[in-house]
């Protein structure tokens, strides 16, 4: 294994790229601030890299600085997470990745239920658009959404969706939105990381072109939901995923669910021989069968 630099350094360095200040690191770190900058120096020294511009106005991380943060703030999480486990007699841990979205709007409205059937296991959950780098052992499983592309990797399609315009229902009473058609002179809200995208339904169901300009733009289908639901315009985004804000009548297929786009998007992504830990199978098989209810 190729040296790896004191983590009393590396912790001083994440404290400081966090806190974006020497002194409140050297504060968190119980130590001073002159400690604090000569094990950063000691690591920059160690990696032959400037990791911080300092200034007179402050601390800014550098390019290669904000990379490394990227790699190693995982890891000493993973590496806390770790030792509070075995601290506490934590044996079944579990470690899952997920895009935000099915995230906050399906997973966490079901952990109940996989709890309950799993009192033993520890669950730890993050949440971000980036996929996971498996390579640094801290993820078991990664809910990774988009077009798969992840050679080296076992990847499960979780459930098949219907991406469908989605209004208010006072939104569509408003605009008297009846036909696709209409939809040019109504507001609609871009979701700029979804797989389907406006020009693609325009495409499946009229003989005209999508719009070039939105009312709104999301890079979360949470905020899209959201949107929509407050009457702020259209929003073209999969039922699945949008199903608290059906069940609740806040949205509702503009033009029912005859005009959807069938898409598999949303996927378990995993290293296999992750799938020999107990922890591991069991949400698997949980996590199919919650996605086999719809």
């Amino acid at each position: 294994m190729a040296s790896l630099p004191p983590i009393t350094n590396l912790r001083a360095f994440e404290a400081v790229a966090r806190r974006r200040s020497f002194a409140l690191a050297a504060a968190e770190l119980h130590l001073t601030a002159s400690a604090v900058s000569h094990q950063v120096a000691r690591l920059e020294s160690h990696l032959g890299l400037r990791l911080f511009e300092r200034s007179a106005h402050g601390v800014r991380i550098s390019a290669a600085g904000a990379l490394y943060l990227s790699r190693v703030g995982g890891a000493l999480s993973a590496i806390a997470t770790a030792t509070e486990d075995l601290k506490q007699g934590v044996s079944n841990s579990l470690y899952v990745h997920s895009a935000p979205s099915i995230a906050s709007l399906w997973l966490m409205a079901r952990l109940h239920a996989f709890a309950q059937a799993h009192p033993d296991i520890s669950l730890t959950l993050s949440a971000a658009h980036t996929p996971s780098d498996f390579e640094l052992g801290q993820v078991d499983v990664d809910l990774r959404y988009g077009v798969p592309n992840w050679p080296g990797l076992v990847v499960e399609p979780l459930f098949e969706e219907r991406v469908v315009p989605l209004a208010s229902p006072a939104f569509i009473q408003e605009n008297r939105l009846k036909r696709p058609e209409h939809l040019l002179g109504a507001k609609l809200i871009q979701s700029n990381v979804s797989v389907v995208q406006w020009p693609d339904w325009f495409k499946a169901f009229t003989d005209k072109r999508a719009p070039d300009r939105f009312a709104l733009r999301f890079d979360r289908a949470q905020m899209s939901l959201d949107a929509a639901s407050q009457g702020l315009g259209v929003a073209l985004e999969s039922t699945t995923i949008a199903g608290r804000h059906l069940a609740e009548r806040k949205l509702r297929p503009v033009f029912g669910l005859n005009k959807a786009i069938k898409v598999k998007a949303h996927f378990a992504v995993y290293p296999a021989r992750h799938a020999k830990r107990p922890p591991v199978e069991a949400f698997l098989a949980w996590l199919h069968s919650e996605a086999s209810k719809g």
